[in-house]
Order: structure tokens, then C-alpha cells, then sequence
């Protein structure tokens, strides 16, 4: 079970105990009382829970319950069986609202044949102390209310407002000033009728935010709807803050309300609803509306989410597999903040990552046994707060979160390479919790290096911690730097087709807003102008680097300003690093001036920071060094984490590596691993920890790693290895090579003395010169590679001599 649900509030547990508790006057009625069990009528901004229940005599009673001090308190009690449809309280908890059906009784219903009345009635209620009743609508249509609620750490409203959502398509917004009387009684002070504003009007689906007091709604307009979102303020004021075009087909579908509270009368039909319709935004900026209506097909489920924020939207069909699991209402959307869940119980769990939902391989789509979710079985779900599931049938609500002991073992147990490329990414997420974790992930990659085909686990497990490490920390830094490795994705999710459509861009009201809306127009802003191409890439850098080391060995090198600011670069990176580990490493790195490496360590930081500087004119010079120095240093610490996990997983000490013995079979694990980071890192144009200096100890460990490489690697390799020994080996090999091509040839005499400096030892001579001719004859076997040549045979020949002259 990839969904943990954690209790937050239970009627049965939390409220019936303190109701027996309270005597006859509120006990549950005896009568029917399986079905006069309270029940949630709407949850509050700060998290408070109202209820309802039938007490002794079948009153209606309203209770709320605190889950931060798990405390009930009694707000009101009807004298009457009522049946309560919205309810809702101010922050002060001074007044009371409540809409009622007031049908109830036989005896009620004769005397409204007799004389008509209302049907509905909506109240407003002084409860500090429980005072007057104030009569605000009473209509024949279904109303629902909801008081505004101030942002957290501001002072209570100087009145109390409250939006009023009509069934005939109207939105109002209600003034109630209150005063104090007698020092402690407070009541309303408008003696006349409140003022009001309108706020929105012909609409045919609404929606409530409580979170961050957002008002979203849809008015058909000619052949299109158009999707719109009202911010409310502290000040009382509000704004038109968004408009979008939306090309979902709404019609006949009736009046839908979401997070407006719940009547569970209107939902113990087994038909599916028309329209299942729900707006989610996080913190990121993302905005996206799910929807899904009944299906055509009895055994499909089509279901789409529109990422208002990316400019597209993207349509799902299921088959259906279980034939055995009840039918239910409709698939249930669930904001997990960096995901969208879809749920449909017995069936499927897809989580969709709303902040990439480009590739379809960063999204989990589970069945079975991963699918379910305990206690969620039937589909009258809602999720009223961001990680919060109300069981609206049971009354139950609970926080929800992605079990990460769960999430692994799936990664573990994944034959896919698209389901583990999810849980990977998704597991990367959650890593910023627990460094277990990044263990466990990097035991995973270091035994599943040979079963991923379609992707590189160390190129995606490296630039993913690198960008959830990062991103938090600046805004639109998560548009620059890059997120995976991969640029497209041509695979295919067993059992879900989708289907991919360009959508018009929401039209921003209001500028210069900050929080949410200041994220989301940079959503925008970066699909406007072509998003892809602002995230960072390595091919400048990895040309740029070409080019400075064929300038070295060609004896070429820039100049000395350029080339000094690029090793200080790296001198910084390597000096950040020290200063985060100071107990010594157990695996031997940073021992070395590796040219190659520091060189590649400076360009990065010097081509990160001009890409940065292109794009963050906001951020401060300082600001960016300081995130573009983090950024490499905890990449290359990254790659020092992955040996440090592999030396342990393997039981390696820092020198185990010999040349005395044959390599166990710990040792040839480690050393594969060690080959594929290598790999990786060339593959992304990576920086890697300089290796060994040329101790005694560890000339042995490379002379161990070149004998178990094969001929043609170990060749290649020798020739980036300035040492002696090595130098010794390539002449050798050169003049043998050499004299074999010789032996099937004519030849002359040498009669040209090619070298710079003459060297009076005749063997060497003969030698050298007839190496001479051999390479004007054009049969240097070591044509392509740089500097291996006749003179560097002599060189090699006379300081091996000296070597061993003791010289």
C-alpha cells in the first residue's frame, strides 16, 4: 500500500464518548441510532470539525471538535428534527450559520400544504453567549455558507464575512459587524439587512479553497466555459484574479459544489454522478483541474488533468481488469501537493507529478495490492486540504501521505523500467526527510545497474538529489536547472492509454501578487518562452572542456587570466567540500591535482553561473556564486556519498585493492560500480572527486585496477596516467609494435638524425633512428594518439636508465 492514511478525526471515537458523556440532553437519540450518528456538515480553515447529531427527543443538535487539543465543544441545539445541509462558524467562534431543509416531520409537512412555507432556511446565530436568531434567506432553493477566515498571525477581522452559495447560480458575500454588550455578550449590530456584495453570478460549478481563500467557479460562455478564480482578502476585499478558457464539455451536468461542506442525503444514490470536477494548486505554482464523468464504456474509466500551469492537458482511459469489486460512483482526486492521486477503489492508483508531467515515466500508475488504500473502500472522497482525505460516508477524515518503506520496496520489486524510473524520482522527493533513505536508494541502484535499459539510475539519481537539494531554496531556480537525464520518453504504461492536448494559458487579472500567484506566473512566463531550453544542459560545457585539454596537449593553452580563474573556481568547489567533511573519508579521493578534473570543476561553475546570471536578474551577484558553489560541491559530495555506501555495502577498507593477489569478489563489484559512475559521469559531463596521488600504497591500487581492465581499455586509460612506470610501458609497447611492422618491410639505413639533442650511446641511436624511418613510412601504430612518437621513446628509454642508474 503505497497511500498511508493516518486518523485525524473518527465520530465514533472522538465525539459519541463525549456524548454519552454529557448526559440525556445530548446523548444520541436510542431511536435508529445506527443512522443518528453525527456526522461532518464542514471543515474550517484553522481545522475545526462541525457536526451534527440527533440528541434525546430528536433535536438537532451542532457540535465542533478541535483535533489540535482533541476537545468537543456544543454550539447549538435545534428543538426540532432538522435536517442541516451547510453549516459553518467565524473564526472568533461568536455567530453560527446554519441552512436547514425544514421538511422533516409528517405533521410538518400537512401544515406546509396548509400554508407554505420556505423550504429552506438559512440562519445566522449569536452563540457568545447563545442569543438571538436572525433569519438571512429563506428560499425554496439549496443554499450553502461559509464564513472567510483571516490569513494565520493577523488579528481577527473587525467583522465577520460570509459567502452564501445559492442553487440558483448566484454568490453572495455578507458584512456582519458585531459589538460587545455587557462586557462578554457579543451581537450583531446591523439592526436592517446586511450589507452584501455580489461576487459572482450564471455559474454552473464552484468551488471553495479553504486553505488560501479562494473562490473558483465556471460560467458558460457561447461555445466554451470559462474556468474563474476570486482571492479574498483580510481587508474584506476580493479581485477577479484569473480567468481561463476550458474546452470541457459541461452540459446537462447539473449544479456541482466542492468543499462547501456535505449533504449525505444527496449521496446514497449508486448512479454515477455527471461530473466529478476539482481544482488543485500547490505551493510550486501548479494548477490543475481533474475531471472525469460517467463512462460511456461500463468496464473504462476516462479521467484528464489539465496542468493549467504547463499549457497542455492530458487524457487517460483505464480498462478495467476486476469484475468481482462492487461498482462504484466515480474515480476520487486527492492533492498530495507534488502530486495529484487518482483513486478508484479496488481498481487503480495513479499518482501524476504536477510539477514535471511532461514524460509520462514520472508518473505511478499501480494496481493490486500497491493500489489500495486501507479503509477507503467506497468513492465518496473528498480532499477538502492539501494531504487530508475525508471519508464522507463514514464521517471519518485522515492525513495522507506516501509510505516511503512502501515506495521502496515497489522500486525493489519493479520489472519496468517506467514504474521504477517514477518511484525512483518520486523516492528522491522524500529524501530531503531521511538520509536512510538516500541509502537505501543507492543500494538499489548499485544492484540494478544491469536491468535498467532505458535509462542511466546514477545519471537520474545524481541530477534529481542535486534539483530537489536546490530548488527550494530560490524561486524559478527549479526552471533552470535540469531534472533528469532524459529528453523524451517512447514507453508504454501496461493498461493506461493517454492522450495529450494543447491547452489555452490562464489570463492573469491582477499582477505583482505574491505567494501562489507569483509561482504560477512564472509557470507561465517559462511556457511562453519555451521552457525546456531554459534548464541548464552540459553540451556548451562539455565542448568548452574538449577544447581547453586539446589545447594542452597541443601545447596551445588560453590564457593564463582565464585559465587562473577557472582552477580558483575549483579550488573554492574542493575548499566548500572540505569544510562539510571534516573526519576523513573512507574511500581515498580528493589526494590528488587532477588537471582534467579541476579543469572540468571550474568551467562548471563558470558556465552554471552565466547561465544563472541570464535568467536570475533579481538574485544578487553573491547569491548566485553561493547557489552555483553549493550546487557542484554537493554534486561531487554526492558521488563521495555513493563510494562511501558502496565501500561500506562491499565491507572495503581505503586500500583494499592490490596487486599481490587475485581480486575477491567484493572487489569486483566495487570496481564495476566504480565503472559505471565513471560512465555516468562522462555521459552528463560530470566533474568526479580527483583520485590517487602516487604514493607507494596507491600506485599499487592503480596498478591493480589497469590488471583487471581489458587490453583495449586499459591502453586507453594508461595514456591519461603521467607516471613513470606507465610512460615505461607505453614506449615498450611502441617499439615493439613498431619493429613488428618493420619485419615484414624493406628498408634503408637511417641517415638523418632526427632528434633535437644528439646522445652519445650508439644502441639508443641505431634504435631511435630506425624508429625514425619506420614512422616516415607511415606505419606508426600510435598515429592518433598525442606525443607517442620516436622522441618519446628516446625520452623514456634514458630517464628509465637514470632511474635505475640511481641518477
Amino acid at each position: 500500500m503505497l497511500l498511508q492514511l493516518s486518523a485525524e478525526f473518527d465520530p465514533q471515537s472522538d465525539v459519541v464518548p463525549w456524548l454519552l458523556a454529557q448526559g440525556p440532553a445530548a446523548a444520541l437519540d436510542t431511536f435508529e441510532k445506527s443512522a443518528a450518528n453525527p456526522y461532518i456538515v464542514n471543515v474550517e480553515r484553522n481545522g475545526k470539525i462541525i457536526y451534527t447529531w440527533k440528541g434525546s427527543g430528536r433535536n438537532t443538535c451542532i457540535g465542533l471538535y478541535d483535533p489540535l487539543n482533541k476537545q468537543n465543544e456544543h454550539l447549538y441545539t435545534f428543538e426540532k428534527d432538522l435536517h442541516i445541509i451547510s453549516c459553518s462558524i467565524n473564526n472568533e467562534k461568536t455567530l453560527l450559520v446554519a441552512v436547514s431543509f425544514l421538511q422533516s416531520t409528517k405533521e410538518e409537512r400537512v401544515n406546509q400544504l396548509l400554508q407554505p412555507v420556505s423550504k429552506c432556511l438559512t440562519l445566522v446565530i449569536e452563540i457568545h453567549p447563545v442569543n438571538n436568531v436572525r433569519v438571512l434567506k429563506a428560499v425554496d432553493t439549496c443554499i450553502r455558507v461559509q464564513f472567510l477566515y483571516p490569513v494565520a498571525n493577523r488579528n481577527p477581522f473587525p467583522e465577520s464575512h460570509l459567502l452564501l452559495i445559492s442553487e440558483d447560480k448566484y454568490i453572495e458575500q455578507f458584512h456582519i459587524h458585531v459589538v460587545t454588550e455587557d462586557h462578554h455578550k457579543v451581537v450583531i449590530q446591523n439592526s436592517g439587512q446586511l450589507p452584501r456584495d455580489r461576487v459572482a453570478d450564471d455559474f454552473i460549478w464552484a468551488q471553495w479553497d479553504m486553505t488560501e481563500q479562494r473562490l473558483f467557479y465556471i460560467v458558460p460562455k457561447e461555445s466554451r466555459n470559462i474556468l474563474k478564480c476570486v482571492q479574498f482578502y483580510p481587508d474584506e476585499n476580493f479581485n477577479l484574479i484569473l480567468e481561463a478558457s476550458l474546452d470541457i464539455s459541461l452540459r446537462d451536468t447539473g449544479l456541482k459544489f466542492v468543499n462547501f461542506g456535505y449533504d449525505y442525503s444527496q449521496d446514497q444514490e449508486m448512479e454515477p454522478r455527471s461530473l466529478n470536477l476539482q481544482v488543485f494548486t500547490s505551493k510550486t505554482g501548479s494548477f490543475c483541474l481533474c475531471c472525469s464523468q460517467a463512462p460511456d464504456i461500463p468496464m473504462e474509466v476516462t479521467y484528464s488533468v489539465s496542468f493549467l500551469h504547463k499549457g497542455y492537458s492530458k487524457t487517460f482511459t483505464v480498462a478495467l481488469q476486476r469484475t468481482d469489486y462492487p461498482q462504484v460512483k466515480e474515480v476520487a482526486f486527492l492533492n498530495l501537493d507534488y502530486y495529484v492521486a487518482v483513486y478508484l477503489p479496488g481498481h487503480f492508483l495513479h499518482l501524476l507529478n504536477t510539477q514535471h508531467p511532461d514524460l509520462m515515466c514520472y508518473n505511478l500508475f499501480l494496481t493490486g495490492e500497491d493500489a489500495r488504500i486501507n479503509v477507503l473502500h467506497k468513492s465518496s472522497i473528498q480532499s477538502p486540504f492539501k494531504s487530508v482525505v475525508w471519508d464522507c460516508c463514514s464521517g471519518r477524515m485522515f492525513t495522507v501521505r506516501i509510505n516511503e518503506c512502501s515506495l521502496m520496496q515497489f522500486l525493489c520489486n519493479s520489472k519496468l523500467d517506467s514504474d521504477r524510473l517514477a518511484a525512483l524520482h518520486c523516492a528522491l522527493l522524500h529524501v530531503r526527510n531521511t538520509t536512510d533513505l538516500e541509502m537505501q536508494i543507492i543500494q538499489w541502484i548499485s544492484e540494478n545497474l544491469s536491468t535498467c535499459y532505458t535509462f542511466d539510475p546514477f545519471q537520474e539519481f545524481i541530477i534529481a538529489s542535486l534539483y530537489w537539494t536546490m530548488c527550494p531554496e530560490t524561486s524559478k531556480l527549479d526552471k533552470l536547472l535540469p531534472y533528469t537525464s532524459l529528453l523524451y520518453w517512447n514507453g508504454i504504461i501496461p493498461g493506461i492509454t493517454c492522450i495529450t492536448d494543447i491547452i489555452s494559458l490562464p489570463e492573469l487579472k491582477v499582477h505583482n501578487c505574491k505567494g501562489f500567484w507569483e509561482k504560477l506566473t512564472l509557470n507561465l512566463e517559462c511556457v511562453k518562452y519555451a521552457e525546456p531550453h531554459l534548464h541548464y544542459n552540459n553540451n556548451v560545457l562539455r565542448r568548452e572542456w574538449y577544447k581547453l585539454l586539446s589545447d594542452e596537449k597541443a601545447e596551445e593553452r588560453r590564457t593564463t587570466t582565464y585559465l587562473r580563474n577557472i582552477f580558483e573556481n575549483a579550488k573554492k568547489v574542493l575548499s566548500n567540500l572540505a569544510a562539510w567533511n571534516l573526519e576523513e573519508r573512507l574511500v581515498p579521493l580528493f589526494q590528488e591535482e587532477d588537471y582534467q578534473q579541476r579543469l572540468l570543476i571550474g568551467l562548471m561553475v563558470a558556465q552554471l553561473k552565466d547561465h544563472l546570471m541570464r535568467h536570475l536578474q533579481y538574485v544578487g551577484k553573491m547569491k548566485i556564486d553561493q547557489i552555483v558553489l553549493d550546487y557542484v560541491s554537493k554534486l561531487l559530495d554526492l558521488i563521495c556519498r555513493i563510494m562511501e555506501a558502496v565501500w561500506r555495502k562491499y565491507s572495503l577498507q581505503s586500500c583494499v585493492l592490490c596487486l599481490d593477489e587475485r581480486g575477491s569478489v567484493a572487489e569486483f563489484s566495487a570496481f564495476h560500480i566504480m565503472s559505471r559512475i565513471l560512465e555516468a559521469a562522462n555521459g552528463m559531463c560530470m566533474p568526479l572527486p580527483p583520485d590517487l596521488d602516487n604514493t607507494e600504497k596507491n600506485e599499487k591500487l592503480k596498478f591493480s585496477i589497469f590488471t583487471r581492465l581489458p587490453e583495449a581499455i586499459g591502453h586507453k586509460v594508461s595514456q591519461l596516467w603521467n607516471h613513470p612506470v606507465n610512460s615505461n610501458f607505453i614506449a615498450r609497447n611502441s617499439v615493439k609494435l613498431l619493429l613488428d611492422k618493420l619485419r615484414n618491410r624493406q628498408h634503408n639505413r637511417p641517415v638523418v638524425d632526427r632528434l633535437s639533442v644528439h646522445v652519445e650511446f650508439l644502441p639508443l641511436n641505431y634504435l631511435v633512428d630506425m624508429l625514425a624511418e619506420v614512422e616516415d613510412q607511415g606505419l606508426n601504430p600510435f598515429e592518433e594518439e598525442d606525443n607517442v612518437n620516436a622522441k618519446f621513446v628516446e625520452e623514456t628509454a634514458l630517464k628509465h636508465t637514470m632511474m635505475l642508474l640511481g641518477l
